[in-house]
């Protein structure tokens, strides 16, 4: 009987992260051959501390899912530490991956790699052809950075070492693990905390930041960590055949979006908030539409399954657990 890979999933606090760990485990694959470092155990923008881990934990796969993320707030605050953390981040994970023998990495992305007026929905072949949304362009020229590593190693140790570094671009996740800060959080964890406690304080109002307008795709997590351990097994024949050595990333989406507006009103219900939402126009919207056009995963055998009431009642329920 063959023993099982060791793999190392990067991130693993986080809600990508977590999520990627729990299928694993699910799935029957060994706790003992899943290796993890919190920040505290390992820094992974410290090249020599990644570069010493990687040789001493050996590893076969790599899940990178560790990044700095943030919802409009933290990208327009704190522009700096999302390009450095991210960079350093990804740089030195890929590079200590293939310095070790790693051959199977999986780079998770993000749909704002992608133009702000980007045709919708959003296709692959998308990339590089306009201007990034300036709110977060630090963060997304970063990731485009990463997937340009793997298809770079891809292209030149391919033949030669066997590597084969895959890139997943997600739609906007939500779910069990994420970030509620009351700031720095993203759209749907920003709102359930807010109206819930909205809904506590007895508040007959709620301000949204933005003109509940834009158009947004929300994936559970769950589905996502079940895309990436999809894609990262794919016969190497099968994912060739559906991408280019430079174009080789993978969107993965719900298949769908919402009004921001609608968003609001869909997680009022979720938490049980029955006051007025108000919109505040002054603030910044972001891209106005963010559609994923992923016909590439479904073509290569994958769909999403939680539906977002579904999916917004597990996250509710998480969020009552903090």
């Amino acid at each position: 009987m063959n023993q099982p890979e060791t793999i190392y999933v990067a991130g693993h606090r986080g809600m990508v992260g977590s999520a990627i760990v729990r299928l694993l485990l699910a799935a029957g694959h060994p706790a003992s051959h899943i290796v993890t470092r919190t920040h505290a155990e390992l820094d992974l923008t410290d090249q020599a501390a990644v570069r010493a881990f990687f040789a001493q934990a050996k590893p076969q796969q790599v899940y990178l899912a560790a990044a700095k993320v943030g919802g409009i707030h933290a990208n327009n605050v704190y522009p700096a530490d999302f390009i450095y953390q991210n960079l350093m981040i990804e740089a030195n994970v890929i590079e200590a991956a293939f310095c070790n023998g790693v051959q199977k990495l999986l780079f998770l992305g993000s749909s704002c790699i992608y133009p702000k007026l980007a045709p919708q929905p959003m296709s692959e072949q998308a990339l590089l052809t306009g201007p990034l949304e300036a709110t977060n362009e630090p963060y997304a020229v970063a990731k485009i950075a990463g997937m340009k590593l793997c298809e770079s190693y891809n292209r030149q140790f391919g033949v030669s070492h066997g590597v084969d570094y895959r890139c997943v671009m997600p739609t906007n996740l939500y779910g069990p693990g994420d970030n509620y800060h009351p700031e720095n959080s993203h759209v749907i964890p920003a709102l359930i905390r807010r109206l819930h406690e909205a809904k506590v304080a007895g508040m007959p109002e709620v301000v949204i930041w933005g003109s509940g307008m834009p158009m947004r795709e929300f994936l559970y997590v769950d589905d996502m960590a079940a895309a990436s351990v999809h894609v990262m097994n794919l016969p190497n024949a099968s994912y060739t055949q559906h991408t280019l050595p430079m174009l080789s990333h993978i969107n993965v989406g719900y298949g769908s979006d919402m009004s921001i507006a609608e968003l609001s009103r869909t997680v009022a219900a979720t938490v049980g908030y029955t006051g007025q939402i108000c919109f505040d126009t002054s603030k910044p919207d972001g891209t106005p539409r963010k559609l994923m056009d992923s016909s590439r995963l479904h073509n290569l055998g994958w769909q999403a399954k939680v539906d977002l009431t579904s999916g917004l009642a597990l996250t509710y329920q998480d969020f009552l657990t903090q």
